[in-house]
């Protein structure tokens, strides 16, 4: 009999040939990505904690699996979507071999994930099932069915979580005089999100409102609303204080990987434990055009925007060009190099040139510190 829920996601075992073995990790746009083999074949897939083991609807209909059952799931963003979930015969990373792990089918060609060619993610359930040690700087990726295995000298940040159904780590922060819980999500890329029901400005002084929406969830963008991008004076995490991190307000609670960056963690489900080692200093300088942009059906459109007094652009601005290099004509390929490599981001002074209500629009932006 099949069990929804909890049990499905407890399902599934794993061999490794080693007592510790080293597993690919490629680390780029910010997001940690590893090679897997599929009945033979080789795949993408996100190394994403804050997600449950995913398939493309492609493999799934390769390898004919059956359908086990159907949930409604919804998205960072709060966008909800029915989805098929199924029992993965094997996956094989490198020297290690996943077997019966419960995944759920999605189709991950649509929007920005698209352009990350992704085939699928190893998600929290199927990571739980061993101890990982990440370090993003040096593309480094270990697992070990035995905790002793690691040297623990040196992590002196100790952080408790608890999980929700599909295995994703919850830890307890501090933040604002008000505790939260957030998402420690190896698949977010941005530095630390919280909710605006969770933010007091009136207990911020280093901030910036900003309108728009600059993250996209797996179902796409949610709708755009007022935030701010603020320091806050400390935010306890686990036994440390942080102080003067860059946080943005959005629909979720995430810890995400320009915050995790600086550090080697280790995952650790048995004790349900995450311990971090810090090797680089995080950026508290906010420094942007002060706006953001999407290609939207491969049109650059302006998305997000920060609340200055007299900014030339709005939202839905569609872009022409910027320092002359044409995007208003792009095929899919092209919208998705111009996605991963930003024009403007080489650059202190840029000129935009837009369209809107038919007119258009020359315009010059410089580089501002905004938060320092």
């Amino acid at each position: 009999m099949f069990a929804q829920g909890k049990k499905f996601f407890e399902g599934g075992e794993v061999q490794l040939k080693e007592a510790v073995e080293k597993l690919n990790l490629q680390y780029s746009t910010d997001l940690p990505f590893v090679k897997v083999n599929i009945n033979g074949k080789m795949y993408n897939f996100l190394f994403d904690t804050g997600a449950p083991t995913i398939i493309s609807t492609a493999i799934y209909t390769d390898l004919g699996l059956e359908k086990k059952h159907k949930s409604t799931v919804k998205d960072s963003q709060k966008n909800k979507q029915e989805q098929i979930f199924t029992v993965l015969p094997e996956m094989v990373v490198d020297q290690v071999t996943f077997k019966n792990i419960g995944v759920m089918v999605m189709d991950l060609k649509a929007a920005e994930f698209g352009c990350l060619k992704v085939d699928g993610i190893l998600g929290a359930n199927q990571m739980a099932k061993l101890f990982w040690r990440i370090n993003y700087t040096e593309k480094s990726l270990e697992v070990t069915q035995s905790l002793s295995r690691f040297d623990l000298k040196g992590y002196d940040i100790v952080i408790p979580f608890e999980t929700k159904d599909q295995k994703t780590p919850i830890v307890e922060t501090k933040i604002l005089d008000k505790k939260n819980n957030f998402t420690f999500d190896t698949g977010f890329s941005g530095n630390i999100k919280i909710t605006e029901n969770d933010f007091n400005a009136k207990k911020v002084s280093e901030r910036i409102e900003v309108y728009g929406n600059n993250a996209v969830g797996a179902y796409g963008a949610g709708k755009p609303t007022l935030g701010y991008i603020f320091k806050p004076s400390d935010w306890v995490l686990g036994n440390k204080n942080f102080t003067n991190e860059i946080m943005t307000t959005g629909s979720s609670n995430l810890i995400g990987n320009d915050f995790l960056k600086n550090f080697v963690f280790i995952l650790d489900w048995s004790d349900h434990k995450i311990y971090m080692k810090q090797i680089g200093n995080n950026s508290h300088k906010l420094e942007s055009f002060g706006f953001g942009y999407r290609f939207i059906d491969t049109k650059p459109t302006v998305v997000y925007i920060f609340q200055e007094e007299h900014f030339p652009l709005q939202i839905g601005d569609s872009i022409i060009s910027i320092n002359d290099i044409k995007l208003d004509n792009l095929d899919k390929d092209g919208a998705c190099h111009y996605f991963l490599n930003r024009v403007e981001s080489q650059y202190d002074t840029i000129n935009v040139k837009i369209k809107r209500n038919g007119n258009i629009l020359d315009i010059t932006l410089k580089k501002k510190a905004y938060l320092k």
